[in-house]
């Protein structure tokens, strides 16, 4: 029998209390979904910066029907828990973290972020009653879904230019309160930060790879007491990367080395469906 989208729920839940970290990958298409799946990852999750490349524009310049659409082919890929990169929830108001929520789920997805960037180069950032409210409606609408839907609460202070430790705590902290069962909080200088960090919550903590000089390995993030390691759009990067390299030898050069270096398509096609 297929696996039920509340089956990937629970499945989802269990990985955050079962002992250690364990690492969520964000694939950027169904293909890559199907690789991550192959290789014996748990968990998968979308990047809003891997799927705004999709559409060929930057990140925070997808609307959320084409978000819920790219998560949609991503979760009907494999029948792994994915999680999605909501933004923050593609509206300003309570409601439209709330909505997003609501609507996140009719798309196979079993857990959602929603962060306090607001978009506004002026104010980057919610006012901290602000951001509680909209985590709060998140919750609510979270818990009205028939499956554990595994609400990630993240604070965009280290990259908004507001790198406060002390108020990211805070702000952490009250979305914890608020009924976020993860939190996150990109773009965290060092380990010690991170231990501070994770010190100072209950529930599990989100940790982002994908920033030269504040990333660490899997062990050291565990020792911190991290329990989700995301890996943001760095593997569509390493993607990117190689399509570059690749395409401008063709262009510079007129040469095609960059064939020695690549997969099969019979290698890709055994992690595929037929």
């Amino acid at each position: 029998m297929a696996i039920t989208q509340a089956d990937k729920a629970q499945l989802f839940e269990a990985l955050h209390q079962a002992p250690g970290a364990f690492v969520i990958p964000n694939p950027w298409d169904g293909g890559s979904a199907r690789i991550l799946e192959g290789l014996g990852f748990k968990a998968l999750a979308t990047s809003s910066g891997a799927c705004a490349g999709t559409f060929g524009r930057r990140d925070g310049r997808v609307t959320r029907e084409e978000a819920l659409d790219h998560a949609r082919t991503i979760c009907a890929a494999t029948e792994l828990p994915v999680a999605a990169d909501l933004e923050k929830g593609f509206g300003d108001a309570p409601a439209d973290a709330a909505e997003t929520i609501r609507l996140a789920a009719e798309t196979g997805l079993v857990g959602g972020s929603i962060e306090d960037a607001s978009g506004n180069k002026e104010k980057p950032l919610f006012d901290f009653s602000h951001a509680v409210e909209r985590v709060a409606a998140a919750v609510q609408a979270a818990r009205a879904h028939p499956f554990p839907f595994m609400l990630t609460a993240r604070t965009e202070n280290f990259l908004r230019g507001n790198p406060d430790l002390d108020d990211t705590i805070r702000r952490l902290q009250a979305f914890e309160k608020a009924g976020a069962d993860v939190l996150f909080a990109p773009g965290l200088p060092d380990l010690a930060a991170v231990k501070t960090v994770c010190a100072s919550l209950e529930k599990p903590f989100n940790f982002m790879v994908g920033i030269r000089g504040k990333s660490f390995s899997v062990a050291e993030l565990e020792a911190a007491g991290v329990k989700r390691i995301s890996l943001a759009t760095s593997l569509y990067r390493v993607a990117m990367t190689s399509m570059l390299e690749a395409a401008r030898e063709v262009k510079d050069k007129g040469s095609f080395g960059y064939l020695e270096r690549t997969v099969t398509t019979p290698d890709i096609y055994s992690y595929l469906r037929s």
